[in-house]
């Protein structure tokens, strides 16, 4: 897995998702934005051209200048997150107004540069996803040619609001790239997907793409996959034999944890976009999640499950600083 961050360079000033930085009149592009274009949008403001061997940028949007970084300082503002775990706290910096919308904000519009015309995208779901659509929204209505394939209603709803294109899979069953957010990042791209629902709808378009890009924040990322509650979407029919042998097969991995029924606030079980019900399995650590996937596609009553492996090729995560990229 390799990773590129360039958020450790000192004594400079960063304009936090931009893709570029910049010291006097010396300007870089940032790792993972090398777009031909920052994402233009009402209001937006010139930004210098890159130097030698850099891009350039056109119009930066305005809202970005509420972002602009100092170093030598701890991020003031910044999310719980990045001050209470050491793995994803910023090594510099401090910024006034960059919370976790803003950085979810940053990873969908950085995912932008990976979109070209002509491509039938995937839209996945969830906050960090619609945030990415809202972006694409401004792109489709400046002339962007796109088809989407949505994950679930909601998604649907959202970028119909936007005049985005949509097509169902069976309409169009080969998509050029699934772009869509997660609830946890491990190592080499494994994921824990579902927080919203969707994990099923999700996973049948992201494995009918050629390539899946997920886009989340740094609080996502993990050593370990499991302290997420993972989603297991479940037949209504046999709820209790389901969730007994969802159990034993994850006591035989020493797998530990409460399986419960996701339920809506008025008390009634959560019913996926499918029919289904989800059981979320607190377990913690899921220290050999293949080895878990291959034993809950096993029981019967089991639809799906949230561990993406192998699927995704590339993370886009926002920091406070910037973009970090990873690949795997």
């Amino acid at each position: 897995m390799s990773r590129s961050n360039r958020s450790d360079r000192q004594n400079e000033r960063w304009i936090a998702g931009a893709g570029t930085l910049g010291a006097g009149k010396d300007w870089h592009s940032f790792a993972g934005l090398a777009m031909e274009s920052a994402v233009r949008a009402p209001g937006s403001i010139p930004v210098e051209s890159g130097g030698a061997g850099g891009i350039r940028l056109g119009e930066l949007p305005a809202k970005w200048r509420l972002g602009v970084w100092e170093t030598n300082g701890y991020p003031a503002g910044a999310p719980n997150e990045h001050q209470e775990n050491p793995s994803v706290r910023p090594k510099g910096g401090r910024v006034s107004g960059v919370g976790r919308v803003d950085l979810k904000r940053m990873a969908g519009e950085a995912a932008l540069s990976h979109v070209e015309s002509g491509m039938r995208l995937g839209l996945g779901s969830g906050s960090t996803s619609e945030a990415f659509i809202r972006a694409l929204g401004v792109r489709v209505a400046e002339g962007l040619q796109i088809v989407g394939v949505p994950t679930s209603e909601r998604v649907a709803a959202l970028a119909t609001s936007l005049s985005i294109p949509l097509s169902t899979l069976d309409e169009t069953p080969e998509l050029n790239l699934t772009i869509d957010g997660a609830d946890e990042i491990g190592p080499d791209l494994a994921l824990i997907k579902g927080g919203g629902g969707a994990l099923l709808r999700e996973k049948i378009v992201a494995t009918a793409s050629r390539r899946m890009i997920v886009i989340a924040d740094a609080s996502k990322l993990v050593d370990t996959l499991g302290a997420f509650p993972l989603p297991i979407e479940v037949a209504p029919f046999g709820l209790t034999v389901t969730r007994a042998k969802i159990a034993a097969a994850a006591e035989r991995l020493g797998l530990l944890g409460n399986l419960a029924l996701r339920k809506t606030d008025t008390g009634a079980p959560y019913i996926t976009d499918g029919g289904h019900f989800i059981l979320d399995a607190s377990f913690r650590r899921i220290p050999r999640p293949e080895a878990l996937a291959k034993a809950l596609e096993a029981i019967p009553g089991v639809v799906e499950h949230g561990l993406f492996i192998g699927i995704a090729s590339l993370a886009i995560v926002a920091h406070p600083t910037g973009i970090e990229t990873i690949t795997r």
